[in-house]
């Protein structure tokens, strides 16, 4: 009698409640970072606090701001940002939550209005900053930062640290990051940033910065520039020895990714005339904590919005969607090639990829495509040739997403078949 009674009471008790809402995905553990080199020049502890700011529009369905940046020159600063989110596009209740993403555009770039919407569409509140010094149709700010061209990126390297584009392109990335943070309708436990290009570039070194972020996503972009990039042969060289120390020692990714404690996913293709794979590889395996690859033949590089990849990425880290697939590791053993795939979808192709061309003709050169057989989990197939100086294992799932091993650079030796 008294259990019929305690489920009555609780019957009645979910009847007046209604049923539990889905919980918010929970940000995964992550690892302990890396400490970051100590000629890192950002102040981390300000940069995490909400900078002011003020609307432009606060009406709109992408809805603009400026808030304050570093200081430039000696006076003050203030970035121009796009804001939008299903709320501001009457799609959502004003008192809803949402996930969130920072937006960070290459060079030549600007904030873009339809970048802001393509996500809100999706379920996002998202930002989407200037990083030129410049305002609403691109219009150059009174108390705008330093322009994103060659000149302000490497020609400035003798200056003062806070005077250069990096320095105030980072820190508005990481500032406009604490301003989404602080908005009522933003759940701050589940942001994540991307960027492209130079963007991307950008979202290396925020990655290790910000360990706010539950997942960073760089288009293209990677560190080693020095060593081979589109600015390996023209910029580099116009600097002195100390230049290109000073600029690799406080500008260059590499020094700063491998802080990073969220999971990463790279997005390259193999021809990219900006960032070579080699560099790229060097780059992806500083990340020591979870990460991803879509390595894809010939992807175009701009700034394009809407590859399956990244949302099926973003979706997942923060809205428990499911993953993009996992290529593990290829290994050669004799003749054969085989790598283990985890994957929520059924695959549809599996790829091997190859090029014999050499490093610093990266755009031109040609890549050869040999299929896989897809056994469950596992992939096998013909092993690239000795000579291949970049390749990889490419997937593509039922939903079209495509997915990649980490880029190898070099074959190497296989393993003589039945061996261990």
């Amino acid at each position: 009698m008294m259990l019929r009674t305690l489920l009555g009471s609780l019957t009645l008790l979910l009847l007046l409640v209604g049923p539990v809402a889905a919980e918010s995905p929970k940000p995964a553990s992550k690892p302990a970072p890396k400490p970051l080199p100590k000629t890192t020049p950002w102040d981390l502890q300000a940069l995490q606090q909400a900078p002011e700011m003020e609307w432009l529009d606060e009406q709109g369905e992408v809805r603009s701001l400026l808030y304050a940046g570093q200081p430039y020159q000696g006076h003050p600063t203030k970035v121009f940002a796009w804001y939008a989110s299903p709320a501001t596009l009457g799609k959502a209740p004003a008192d809803a939550k949402f996930p969130a993403v920072v937006l960070v555009h290459g060079g030549g770039g600007t904030a873009f209005e339809e970048w802001a919407r393509l996500w809100a569409s999706r379920g996002y509140a998202a930002l989407a900053m200037d990083l030129a010094g410049r305002g609403k149709d691109r219009k150059p700010l009174e108390q705008g930062g330093p322009d994103q061209g060659n000149a302000a990126k490497f020609e400035a390297i003798d200056g003062p640290v806070g005077d250069q584009w990096t320095y105030h392109a980072v820190a508005n990335v990481i500032s406009g990051h604490s301003l989404l943070r602080s908005f009522p309708e933003v759940d701050a436990d589940r942001t994540a940033v991307t960027g492209i290009s130079w963007g991307g570039y950008l979202t290396c070194i925020v990655a290790g910065l910000d360990q706010r972020f539950q997942a960073a996503m760089p288009v293209y972009g990677c560190g080693f520039l020095a060593e081979n990039s589109a600015w390996s042969n023209s910029s580099f060289p116009k600097m002195t020895p100390a230049q290109q120390a000073r600029w690799t020692t406080l500008w260059d990714p590499s020094q700063y990714i491998g802080s990073a404690t969220m999971p990463v996913l790279f997005v390259n293709g193999t021809n990219d005339f900006a960032y070579p794979l080699d560099s790229y590889a060097k780059t992806c395996a500083l990340v020591q904590g979870e990460k991803n690859y879509s390595i894809q033949l010939r992807m175009r590089h701009g700034h394009i919005f809407d590859f399956p990849e990244f949302f099926v990425n973003i979706d997942h880290h923060l809205k428990n969607g499911k993953p993009l697939p996992h290529v593990g590791r290829p290994q050669i053993q004799g003749d054969k090639l085989t790598a283990t795939v985890d994957s929520p979808t059924k695959l549809v192709e599996a790829h091997l990829y190859y090029t014999l061309g050499p490093h610093p003709q990266n755009k031109e050169r040609d890549w050869a495509e040999k299929p896989l057989e897809i056994n469950g989990k596992t992939l096998t197939g013909a092993v690239p040739p000795a000579a291949a100086t970049a390749w990889y294992v490419s997937v593509k799932d039922d939903r079209g997403v495509v997915a990649s091993s980490e880029p190898m650079i070099g074959r190497p030796a296989a393993v003589p078949a039945g061996s261990r």
